[in-house]
């Protein structure tokens, strides 16, 4: 009976509620807020005045990647916008346990500058419920104009309704916490079986994977068609236009059952991430948010050499974590040629799996593929409904 215990409590932490846009693990485990060093040679970004600002709300205690950082990577592939990770504070903004991004810019940094928003991005924010920022909630409602679009990103509906900007106009949210986040503001318009909604300036998206409809939308109106085809072929995106239909699909009692009988039955890895200079944003964030959500044995994103790296179009991303790469499965490396062999020697008998910017295939696909061929197409569609890719 006493073997039997690390397996029940496995089963009882299974069957916990589900939020969509974080897995059973993530509230298991508590965020750990950043402690170290805050110097980082802070720096007030340059402005083009020619181009259109885009400002991607953070919130330092929890913000979710794939929400904030493939609308950072789309919006700069258009070349034609100046785009930032904005935050009350200048401090580093928690993406998953360890792991940070700094903000590039402070609320305060915006208005001194005085720089219009041309489109204020909202994640989810970590808060599902009323409790919202009240800082982050006025900036936004503040900082939005006549012509200002808002895209809102998954949960981060939540902090849209809160800010009343969505009052009587259509929104949505991750199809496995609608019912949990709703009821929290009844004035919004709900609706589900979208991708993203649309009316005049305001945009919404269904939860995580969906961040890439919602900004392929805001790219197409506000640079136009030939822009966003040109965003739409660099990630090989595999619809010839926006998807906009979409399967509502919760977490339902089966879905958890398969994740028990994975984590129970299935050979659980340890699973590392390898983060490097340059690194692809859109296919970091898939990586980490898809092999995030296959309840691994362990799930650790690394920097090999130092706590910082610069990713392609210039964040900074911090890691608090030592790394031990001897100890993991297999490592996710964005940029196998950038692998040096100091990193290689010490990953010990990992399975390396590479990434690269050229590789054929939309990145969530390529994940789910992998995941399909590990641990069974079942599997694969349970992680799918966690990301809302329906």
């Amino acid at each position: 009976m006493k073997n039997l215990v690390p397996f029940l409590a496995l089963i009882v932490c299974s069957l916990i509620a589900l939020n969509g846009c974080r897995s059973i693990k993530t509230f298991t485990n508590k965020p750990e807020q950043y402690h170290g060093d805050n110097d980082f040679n802070w720096k007030v970004p340059a402005v083009d005045a020619s181009r259109e600002n885009i400002f991607i709300v953070a919130n330092t205690k929890s913000t979710e990647l794939f929400d904030m950082i493939a609308p950072y990577y789309l919006f700069n592939t258009t070349g034609k916008a100046n785009v930032y990770i904005v935050a009350e504070r200048r401090s580093p903004v928690q993406i998953k346990n360890k792991l940070y991004v700094l903000p590039q810019i402070t609320f305060n940094e915006i208005d001194s500058l005085k720089l219009h928003a041309d489109v204020i991005v909202i994640p989810f924010l970590g808060v599902i419920d009323t409790n919202q920022n009240p800082v982050i909630v006025n900036w936004i409602r503040n900082h939005c104009t006549e012509t200002t679009k808002v895209l809102s990103i998954c949960d981060g509906a939540a902090t849209a309704a809160a800010t009343g900007l969505y009052d009587g106009k259509p929104l949505t949210c991750h199809a496995s916490d609608y019912k949990i986040l709703t009821p929290n503001f009844n004035k919004p318009l709900w609706i589900q079986q979208v991708s993203v909604t649309h009316s005049g300036n305001l945009y919404s998206t269904a939860g995580v994977s969906n961040a890439v409809e919602g900004s392929l939308m805001v790219i197409n109106d506000l640079f136009g068609r030939e822009t966003m085809q040109d965003v739409m072929a660099n990630i090989h995106y595999r619809y010839p236009e926006i998807r906009l239909e979409h399967q509502s699909i919760a977490i339902d009692t089966k879905d958890k059952l398969t994740i028990i009988k994975k984590m129970l039955f299935r050979k659980n890895r340890n699973v590392g991430v390898l983060l490097q200079d340059g690194a692809n944003e859109l296919q970091l964030a898939s990586v980490l948010d898809t092999y995030g959500r296959t309840f691994p044995a362990r799930f650790e994103a690394h920097i090999f050499n130092g706590t910082t790296v610069k990713t392609k179009y210039g964040l900074t991303i911090v890691s608090t974590r030592q790394s031990n790469l001897n100890t993991l499965s297999e490592l996710h490396v964005i940029n196998p040629d950038a692998l040096s062999k100091e990193a290689l020697s010490a990953s010990g008998k990992a399975d390396i799996v590479g990434y690269t910017n050229s590789q054929s295939g939309y990145p969530i696909d390529i994940c789910v593929k992998r995941i399909a061929s590990q641990y069974g197409s079942k599997f694969a569609g349970v992680t799918k409904v966690m990301l809302d890719y329906n």
